[in-house]
């Protein structure tokens, strides 16, 4: 991990895209790279990949998931790629790229949402999140990183763009669908039915605010400092499927009340945050209700959605989280944390080893010396300053950079040959 990933990705001659975020993120990557002179293919999947990759080197597998690894190993020969890059690496068929770029010793380089956020994304090489590098480097590396990294630049995710984005992408798949007929999403494809999630996303957004405000300014105030909060994820999160004991969230919420009610001390009390990008999916209000009933311990949980992540977790006791990004924010908090699935920064000095049961009375401090150097290995290592959605500081960073590079790298050659000379 010595090179960032991005710089090893400028030094490869032959790229090959995968699916990205949805949108035109990697269009403008296609662009960037080929600026830079570097050769670009991009593979679409359905109709949505198509809408924002038209350009040159724009390739369509139509065929079907079982075999688009054989399709993939034959353009990999005959494009002679170096690397592959994609969004994410639990989706089927970015789950076979790596077996295959794993076998062939290519690179995978692997966008994801950032780790530290609102002004960075992830860019890692051979995996994200579980699989990142900073796991299974995270000893060599925190002995050697610094402590305060620069301060990156504003990246203002738009909303509204990724609101678009979304609609064209899930139309075009839809209307596209016939020519891309065995494609396999890792989400619901259907355009009508995301459409009604948006709306009744948008109309619980409304009611819950009116609803909760009681209810979250009694957590502020009377409850500060006595309750633990339970960040939950988004239900289908791939983290979740692929990364955690959990078939889904509703078994998440069922053990971590069954633990509290049974450990936890009787003035403490719970509280689970739905993930504002689940709002229109899921509702655990019912299941949360029934399961506290259950367990004698109504007065003491409660179910909240909008409200300022950063003011709970100045306020809580500690978190609970199966292994969400929040659990980084938890820490920069420097509050008790425990993962209940695989997360790179489950460690120990960051998070609690010794299981539920004994969290609830006996939470492990945080130490803030590790996490700072854990969060500088990460901005270093896997950050870069930008959005999918918004502003890539990045992309101008390195370009200079690039730019720079390439004179100074034509001189050592030409001083090189007339040394042999």
């Amino acid at each position: 991990m010595n090179r960032l990933p991005v710089e090893a990705l400028l030094n490869q001659r032959r790229v090959l895209l995968l699916q990205g975020p949805m949108g035109s993120f990697f269009n403008r990557v296609g662009h960037w790279l080929r600026s830079l002179d570097i050769e670009v293919y991009k593979v679409n999947l359905n109709g949505g990949d198509w809408l924002f990759h038209r350009g040159p080197g724009a390739l369509s597998y139509r065929g079907r998931l079982e075999d688009f690894g054989l399709w993939l190993e034959g353009l990999l020969r005959h494009k002679r790629i170096d690397a592959l890059v994609c969004f994410g690496d639990c989706r089927a068929y970015h789950r076979l790229a790596a077996k295959i770029a794993a076998a062939r010793a290519l690179p995978l380089y692997v966008f994801e949402e950032g780790y530290v956020r609102p002004d960075y994304i992830t860019l890692e090489v051979g995996g994200v999140n579980a699989h990142s590098q900073l796991a299974m480097a995270r000893d060599q590396l925190l002995r050697h990183e610094p402590l305060q990294p620069p301060e990156p630049l504003a990246a203002r995710p738009s909303f509204r763009r990724m609101a678009l984005s979304a609609i064209g992408y899930y139309a075009a798949g839809w209307l596209l669908r016939r020519r891309y007929p065995h494609y396999q999403h890792h989400k619901d494809f259907s355009p009508l039915r995301e459409c009604g999630y948006w709306l009744r996303s948008g109309l619980r957004k409304v009611m819950y605010r009116w609803q909760e405000t009681a209810v979250i300014r009694r957590i502020h105030t009377q409850l500060a400092q006595s309750y633990f909060l339970v960040p939950l994820q988004v239900f289908n999160d791939s983290q979740i499927l692929h990364h955690s004991p959990y078939g889904d969230i509703r078994e998440f919420i069922m053990e971590v009340m069954t633990s509290f009610a049974q450990h936890a001390n009787a003035e403490h009390h719970l509280v689970f945050k739905h993930h504002p990008m689940d709002r229109g999916h899921r509702n655990y209000r019912q299941l949360i209700a029934k399961l506290a009933q259950q367990h004698q311990v109504g007065h003491r949980v409660h179910y909240i959605h909008d409200t300022h992540l950063p003011s709970l977790l100045k306020t809580c006791a500690g978190v609970v989280t199966i292994n969400s990004t929040v659990g980084l924010s938890a820490l920069h908090h420097g509050k008790p944390l425990i993962a209940m699935g695989r997360a790179f920064y489950d460690c120990p000095g960051l998070t609690a080893q010794h299981g539920l049961d004994e969290f609830w009375h006996a939470p492990s401090a945080v130490n803030q010396e590790l996490y700072k150097k854990l969060r500088s290995c990460m901005i270093r290592h896997s950050q870069l300053n930008g959005a999918f959605y918004g502003h890539s500081h990045w992309m101008r960073a390195h370009s200079n950079m690039a730019k720079l590079r390439d004179p100074l790298n034509k001189l050592f050659a030409a001083a090189a040959r007339d040394h042999c000379k």
